[in-house]
């Protein structure tokens, strides 16, 4: 069980830094007195503001960060670092001001500074691809702690430091909370982390002031168009991580053209992988075994290096995950040789992802399976994974998300009717769009690629998922897509509490399939 703590995870014992070293080293300007100042921290939100922050005040949607600058004075912070119109803001405080061009694109360098991230030992592996980062990130974290490693993360799920855990808000966090986590790690001895890293991380600056030691490529799928004009937009963000200004080494999944255009286009060392026998990869992964409960298979390599063992999750694609997190310790130094003896010792990858294909049901009834999926690519992947361990029917309840990419919304219908029994077409955070529309568009989608199928639109989710359990007998599959960890449901910018976990589980006792 792991312990909960209710903010972002910082230095418990910070080593302050003079401001006028600060403003030296950037060559920033500056206004006010900053000689005897020194900060030990820094925040881009002034809600999170400490005392003897940094405050770093940048443009947003509807108002400049520098205009809360008495809100951030108030609460500790000893200067702030803004743009020349945040300045202007803020030149009636009594707070000194470094100013700089775009203090977005200064923070990762900053916070770097302030929080010595050089100085950390600790191996740094980056993940990114549209579907499968976190589970990766995961088991990277699962293995290590198996071959006794100390070890954290960072994922869309939460920021883990061992059994030490908050609930995440962004799939990588700031540069601010992000080279604050790491202080937080080294000063847990943490010897190797997960990063979990967007697209939007890359191209918003969240990454910055860090190199990888190992940066990882999952797959690249249609997700995020509201973000990038383009799929080659898209894949142009990613390819920025397999660069040497900002990674050593990579190992790329290479079962998709975008897979093997990284690697023509990366400018570091590369290892490949792949799931296909007939792939030209420098390791393979093959399935040997699907249950309801694992999936078992073969890593082979260079020098005929070989390693069977399985993961306790669903689907040939977690255990491409899994080949893909123990490629990358290999790759990192670690031997493969021990990372086999300390799986076979335990019975496989010893994992947990929450909201990951989880298993919430027990061993009568239906079998139920919470997921975060939310695209094309994934659905289909998680449908056929289900389809392999069930001989029952499979009902699958989904919607999709408000104010993001709706040109996703017609593939994932049409995807939905073909392979599930039944559709339930709920809602899942319609935000400020029009529910009704999104379930409409989606039911559409699902009649026409099925017109026959069986759908059902119920709106509200919790009741969605009693409509499925009252379809579902023994030996059927539920397939509750898109919710996953998330404890919320976000309706016209208000977070409503929702577990589709807990609720599900709720309603699985009240039938009575659950103890």
């Amino acid at each position: 069980m792991s312990d909960s703590v209710p903010s972002a995870l910082r230095p418990q014992h910070p080593v302050p830094r003079s401001l006028s070293g600060l403003a030296d080293h950037f060559q920033f300007e500056s206004t006010g007195d900053i000689d005897a100042l020194e900060v030990s921290g820094v925040s881009l939100s002034s809600r999170s503001v400490q005392p003897g922050d940094l405050y770093v005040g940048v443009p947003g949607r509807h108002s400049h960060g520098a205009s809360f600058v008495d809100d951030v004075a108030q609460s500790g912070a000893v200067a702030i670092l803004t743009d020349h119109d945040g300045a202007a803001l803020a030149a009636g405080s009594a707070l000194p001001v470094l100013i700089t061009p775009d203090a977005r694109a200064a923070l990762g360098a900053v916070a770097a500074w302030i929080y010595r991230t050089e100085e950390n030992p600790a191996t740094l592996f980056a993940v990114t691809g549209t579907n499968g980062k976190t589970s990766v990130v995961y088991l990277l974290f699962a293995v290590l702690r198996q071959l006794g490693v100390v070890a954290g993360l960072t994922s869309t799920a939460e920021r883990r430091i061992g059994d030490v855990a908050v609930t995440s808000s962004l799939t990588t966090p700031e540069a601010s909370e992000l080279h604050a986590l790491l202080a937080r790690m080294r000063e847990a001895e943490v010897r190797a982390v997960g990063i979990e890293v967007s697209a939007q991380a890359l191209t918003r600056h969240r990454v910055d002031g860090l190199v990888f030691d190992i940066a990882a490529f999952t797959n690249l799928s249609h997700d995020h168009l509201d973000d990038y004009a383009t799929m080659d937009d898209y894949f142009e963000a990613k390819l920025e991580l397999f660069q040497p200004e900002r990674s050593k080494r990579a190992v790329v999944t290479v079962d998709s053209e975008w897979g093997r255009r990284i690697v023509d286009e990366s400018r570091i060392p590369v290892t490949t992988l792949s799931a296909k026998a007939d792939a030209n990869a420098d390791w393979h992964m093959s399935v040997t075994e699907q249950t309801a409960m694992h999936t078992g298979f073969v890593l082979e390599g260079p020098d005929g290096r070989r390693l069977a063992t399985r993961v306790p999750l669903l689907g040939w694609y977690m255990a491409a995950n899994a080949a893909l997190a123990i490629v990358m310790l290999v790759e990192s130094g670690y031997d493969l040789a021990a990372i086999d003896h300390a799986l076979a010792r335990d019975g496989g990858i010893d994992a947990y992802i929450p909201g990951r294909v989880e298993r919430i049901s027990g061993d009568t009834g239906p079998i139920v399976y919470i997921d975060y999926g939310h695209s094309p690519d994934a659905f289909l992947n998680t449908l056929e994974a289900v389809r392999a361990v069930t001989d029952g029917r499979v009902i699958m309840v989904f919607g999709a998300d408000g104010d993001r990419d709706a040109t996703k919304r017609t593939e994932m219908g049409a995807i939905a009717a073909r392979g599930a029994d039944v559709v339930i077409v709920t809602d899942f955070h319609p935000r400020y769009e029009d529910p009704a529309a999104i379930r409409a568009t989606l039911l559409a989608a699902a009649r026409e690629a099925v017109p026959d199928g069986e759908l059902h639109e119920v709106p509200d989710p919790r009741a969605a998922f009693r409509t499925a359990l009252s379809l579902a007998g023994e030996g059927d599959v539920i397939l509750y897509a898109g919710p996953g960890h998330e404890d919320y449901h976000e309706v016209a910018g208000v977070k409503i509490p929702y577990s589709a976990r807990e609720d599900s589980r709720q309603a699985l006792r009240e039938a009575g399939w659950l103890s």
